[in-house]
């Protein structure tokens, strides 16, 4: 594993119930590289070439720009969230005092998911309180600001997905999902390169879309030599934490279904707490290799002939054009390498293809791009059900079918 050292902060720096990680002794831990590429909002970057004023100062302004922006939405939260219960809390107010009495633990329970706000806050500034210097071969400076300013809708709604992400990827919770999403690809990573025939430690996994890290981890756990890659701050920021932070099994708890106001069964429901991580992610087995890097997958990665597996994991449905996905896949694969995916409705696993035309065909379920190949297409069928991201104990629940014919 590409990795430095650096010694885990002060218990006291920590909130109440978000422990740093301890049962390693106050023991210096061992971190994973996360290593930095070019971050900044796309839409930025191409707004700031469009204008001719896209130098290399402007790239880097725009970059610092953005990391302290995703910054300041995760120090907003709270302050958010509290004013949404205000909100509800007024409108509650204003029905006649004969309704309000036929919901009398309503006001209560409101003051409940204020409680669970303000944890989920300290989570959060736990979070990116350390992840200032988290890149190896980047700095962003320091604030210039300091004031927390009103994030935007969509920054808060990145962050509240970015919690139920904790749910699937570092939860007890999520073990189905990861069992229905991950556990597939992982079988094919085993079938293709089976230990009996090939070195683990050899074999070169990139995971594009890697989000927490969970998958690339589990790969790096059967000792294959694993890369995550990551564009979004809200991903990597979460990631680092749990990788780089987090030691002892549950110790940390998040209320990651309060921000849901409607389809709960109970009241319950809605403040139901999540632990994490299910797992240390310390316990990775001695002289593994796996990293972390930051930045957009195809700028980042542009060498030919470089990785035996690419596994992705609802990733290429999040292209702007698949299509220049599949080139640059197909580009960075060695010969004789292989491609294991998994989409809504679809799971492919495209190997040795040499030759192949994009078609981009329109089904009543959606937009998909197949791979049609003059050597070798080889489809795996997966029927189990993915419920992706939500509250079991909510309805109605969004589900995805990996493969239909």
């Amino acid at each position: 594993m590409q990795r430095r050292r650096r010694p885990p902060p002060p218990a006291s720096q920590l909130p109440e119930g978000c422990g740093g990680g301890g049962g390693r002794g106050g023991s210096e831990e061992v971190e994973v590289q996360f290593s930095a590429g070019r971050l900044a909002s796309a839409a930025a970057v191409a707004a700031a070439a469009a204008a001719a004023r896209s130098t290399e100062e402007e790239e880097e302004r725009l970059e610092r720009e953005h990391f302290w922006k995703i910054i300041n939405a995760f120090r907003y939260y709270g302050t958010s969230m509290h004013e949404r219960v205000n909100r509800t809390e007024r409108q509650f107010r204003s029905l006649p005092d004969n309704q309000q009495k036929l919901l009398p633990q309503f006001l209560l329970h409101l003051d409940k998911i204020r409680k669970c706000i303000d944890h989920n806050q300290e989570i959060l500034l736990t979070i990116v309180n350390d992840c200032i210097h988290m890149f190896e071969n980047k700095e962003y400076g320091e604030d210039g600001n300091g004031k927390i300013m009103p994030a935007s809708t969509f920054d808060m709604d990145k962050l509240k997905s970015t919690l139920k992400q904790f749910v699937r990827d570092w939860s007890e919770t999520g073990k189905a999902e990861r069992e229905a999403c991950y556990q597939p690809i992982i079988k094919e990573i085993l079938k293709n390169f089976p230990k009996e025939r090939w070195d683990p430690s050899k074999v070169n996994i990139l995971v594009p879309g890697a989000g927490l890290g969970r998958l690339a981890w589990e790969i790096a756990m059967l000792g294959y030599a694993c890369q995550g890659n990551e564009w979004s701050f809200f991903m990597l920021f979460s990631s680092n934490f749990v990788l780089n932070r987090c030691s002892e099994i549950n110790k940390y708890k998040l209320y990651p279904w309060i921000h849901q106001f409607s389809n709960n069964r109970r009241s319950a429901d809605q403040i139901r707490p999540i632990f994490f991580p299910d797992v240390d992610p310390h316990s990775l087995p001695p002289g593994s290799n796996f990293s972390m890097t930051a930045g957009d997958f195809q700028e980042i990665y542009s060498e030919c002939n470089t990785w035996d597996c690419i596994a992705t994991c609802f990733f290429i449905d999040t292209a702007h054009n698949v299509i220049d996905y599949i080139d640059t896949i197909w580009k960075i694969l060695k010969p004789g390498g292989i491609w294991i995916n998994l989409e809504p409705d679809n799971q492919w696993l495209f190997s040795d293809c040499s030759v192949y035309e994009c078609i981009v065909s329109k089904f009543e379920s959606g937009s998909k791009v197949m791979l049609r190949c003059r050597r070798r297409l080889a489809a795996r069928r997966h029927d189990k059900v993915a419920f992706l991201l939500v509250n079991s104990l909510t309805f109605p629940w969004f589900w995805h079918q990996s493969y239909r014919p």
